[in-house]
């Protein structure tokens, strides 16, 4: 696949319209998972896909070949993304309103649909807390497994910014959690942790 992949680059580099529309086939999937992710809206992650393959074929000569096109793609959909929620100035979604995160499994079962609904919005309404950077860098990390140099290359940041910026991210995520769903054993421990007045 990649050596396919490099053929349709090389030739789409020379103009070939064909050579792109093999590489939009490749990654329509993978532009529109990190932006639905993202925006969590299936319109908004359509349009957000659309416009980064517009904008990948505009500035294809732009790319270096020294990168993982993947990568350059993805950052185009990333800071297209950010762009849109800082323009919208993204609110956090109230539990009730928190549609699914991912397209949903079509042979899950009815309890295991509810199941995975219920997941899909929680971690929803957790990455929805997080700042558009952080909630990028999250999503590549663990659904692209990105390492921490392709992060930083396509968020245009050091590695250990990105390493930072995970750190904190996973620890504002953790908190938020323990908020949302505080469990009776980590309630009962707070009281006790808690100083006595």
């Amino acid at each position: 696949m990649i050596e396919q992949e490099l053929t349709w680059v090389t030739r789409a580099l020379k103009g070939d319209e064909e050579a792109f529309s093999h590489l939009v086939e490749t990654y329509q999937s993978p532009v529109y998972n990190l932006c639905y992710r993202m925006l969590g809206d299936a319109v908004d992650a359509e349009d957000a896909a659309q416009e980064t393959f517009l904008r990948a074929y505009k500035n294809i000569k732009r790319y270096d070949s020294q990168r993982s096109f993947s990568t350059w793609l993805l950052s185009i959909a990333a800071h297209y993304c950010i762009d849109q929620i800082r323009r919208r100035k993204y609110t956090t979604l109230s539990y009730d309103e928190t549609p699914q995160l991912d397209p949903p499994d079509l042979h899950p079962g009815p309890e295991g649909s509810l199941v995975i609904s219920e997941d899909q919005a929680h971690v929803k309404a957790l990455l929805a807390r997080l700042n558009p950077q952080d909630r990028a860098a999250i999503i590549m990390r663990y659904w692209y497994e990105f390492s921490y140099e392709e992060i930083g290359e396509a968020l245009s940041m050091t590695v250990s910014a990105v390493k930072s910026r995970l750190h904190r991210a996973r620890r504002e995520l953790a908190l938020a959690y323990d908020e949302c769903y505080e469990t009776p054993a980590l309630a009962e421990r707070r009281r006790y942790e808690s100083p006595a007045f």
